[in-house]
């Protein structure tokens, strides 16, 4: 929370401070701002989404909308060459099961959805809060082909043995020459 105190805005005339919205996970920052002259931002109730009233006290998350973490990917099409390039940089707030162990090896799987799929792995790391992968995957295969395809990631642990415990996945449809930058929302996997 911003301490709104003048003291603490000395040599700043900047009024506006964002603060987070506490009804969404750590890591998806929402901005509110607060001015002076609002309702102090310690009231423990704020409207959600569909108009109601929740203590923000009382939100607890089902099964369904537990954080499993985020994957981050760039893409880019190299069209002189015919060429996909598929960057994994990072996995954020991964969650796993504590099947798993305390720090299991992950890696990410992906896999372009051709009628021949196309299958790549990154190397596995250690798990932690803020996994660092900074791994590319080259592939020669038309720009037509893949703008019809998903790209899928299965997020998966090697210790004990190879479980995929999320997966993550987007479609290629604005897939350019001009590099673009992805968080992904990372689900549990499907059955």
């Amino acid at each position: 929370v911003s301490d709104l105190r003048p003291s603490a805005l000395s040599g700043s005339f900047d009024v506006s401070h964002s603060m987070f919205d506490l009804r969404s996970p750590p890591h998806r920052f929402m901005k509110r701002y607060d001015s002076f002259s609002s309702v102090p931002s310690s009231t423990s109730s704020r409207k959600d989404s569909q108009g109601s009233n929740r203590s923000l006290d009382t939100i607890t998350l089902s099964g369904d909308e537990r954080d499993f973490g985020r994957l981050n990917v760039k893409l880019c099409y190299v069209s002189s060459v015919e060429q996909i390039w598929i960057t994994v940089l990072h996995c954020k707030d991964l969650s796993w099961p504590s099947s798993c162990g305390e720090n299991p090896r992950i890696s990410v799987k992906g896999i372009l959805t051709l009628p021949k799929p196309v299958h790549f792995k990154s190397s596995a790391k250690e798990g932690c809060n803020d996994i660092e992968f900074m791994e590319t995957f080259v592939f020669a295969i038309k720009l037509q082909s893949l703008q019809a395809v998903r790209l899928v990631f299965k997020i998966q642990t090697q210790t004990p043995r190879k479980k995929t415990i999320g997966e993550c996945s987007l479609a290629l449809r604005e897939l350019s020459s001009e590099e673009s930058s992805h968080w992904l929302d990372i689900s549990p996997p499907s059955k």
